[in-house]
């Protein structure tokens, strides 16, 4: 579950004037989504990256049949190079993964891409740092003077510098390295690195499944302005608003997928893996299975139902982008809706 989103952000601020001129193909997609009575209405979704656990509830929801019985007729594709979010703006496709972090780089325009975070993938930030154990890195502090990949993402570094600072330790000291790991435990392993930003629920547990013994500390559980939204699921807006209905049907159903992902995480892991065309998971189905029945308690968590977002949690976030100067604009407030959720 490499993270392809901190290379985004770019690629978004880049595409922000394409975007400006693509303003009514939003509207003339949901035209075509919106098929005669007894007909499946065709929707798109683009994936952030090649499928994994994160994305059970989707390809749950798809094999199980719980969109063909919503009247719909979903298409789960690979994102194109610069990005599931221009994707999902332009219009050719209606949902996509995102994240909170790179969201703010779509929405920090003057003419700002037209998506909206519609539900919430996992409650909490289940992100951090992984470590080999035993070399002291087991808190920000132990960061000074070793050797972290990086993906040269702005908010990335200005995160560890909040945290490090935080303890009283000099980020300024830390060796920055080009991230170009594929399987951290390995890369700690062979000391390649000293620590990489992980999502837990994908390296930290092939941690375990490759033997490597680690240490890992969460952003969130340092700082609860860092427990933002990670991966979220979002909209076209001009979709969404010209067919509510459909925008609706879509969530709940793959509410639905989730729902038995977390009662079912062997059988949702099997449904991913038949699902997966890309060929990436042959060969991990072990980490499948493992990955699955951690994430299972992390799609809700502690919320009411899977997909809310939390405003207090997502503009404290936004919040301290701006305070921090990682955005032009104010974003508090704006991003994110529950209004399409059951």
């Amino acid at each position: 579950m490499k993270k392809k989103w901190m290379n985004s952000m770019a690629a978004a601020v880049m595409a922000a004037s394409l975007i400006v001129g693509l303003t009514g193909i939003g509207a003339a997609a949901a035209d075509d989504t919106a098929a005669a009575d007894g007909e499946l209405k065709k929707i798109t979704f683009c994936l952030d990256w090649t499928p994994n656990t994160n994305h059970t509830g989707l390809f749950a929801a798809q094999a199980l049949g719980y969109y063909e019985e919503a009247g719909l007729e979903v298409e789960i594709v690979q994102p194109p190079e610069d990005g599931a979010v221009l994707m999902c703006a332009s219009g050719q496709a209606q949902f996509a993964v995102e994240f909170q972090d790179t969201l703010a780089a779509a929405l920090d325009q003057d003419g700002a891409f037209g998506v909206t975070a519609v539900a919430a993938v996992l409650q909490h930030n289940t992100s951090g740092i992984l470590s080999r154990a035993g070399d002291g890195i087991d808190s920000p502090a132990g960061l000074e003077g070793r050797t972290y990949s990086t993906w040269e993402s702005p908010i990335e570094l200005a995160t560890l510098e909040q945290v490090m600072t935080d303890q009283g330790a000099d980020f300024s000291t830390v060796k920055l390295i080009p991230n170009t790991i594929t399987d951290e435990p390995a890369a700690l392993a062979a000391h390649q690195t000293d620590a990489v930003w992980v999502f837990y629920g994908w390296s930290g547990v092939n941690a375990g499944i490759e033997d490597v013994d680690c240490d890992y500390w969460s952003f969130a559980d340092i700082n609860p302005v860092f427990d933002y939204y990670t991966p979220v699921l979002i909209g076209n807006n001009e979709f969404m608003e010209s067919d509510p209905e459909t925008a609706k049907a879509f969530l709940a159903a793959t509410a639905k997928g989730y729902a038995y992902a977390i009662e079912n995480p062997e059988e949702a892991a099997d449904l991913l893996i038949a699902g997966d065309t890309t060929g990436s998971l042959v060969g991990s189905e072990e980490l499948v299975y493992a990955s699955q029945n951690w994430l299972k308690d992390q799609y809700v968590a502690d919320a009411d139902t899977w997909g809310y977002i939390d405003p207090a949690r997502w503009d404290a976030f936004y919040q301290w982008l701006y305070d921090n100067g990682l955005t032009e604009h104010d974003l508090t407030g704006i991003g994110f809706t529950n209004e399409y959720l059951s």
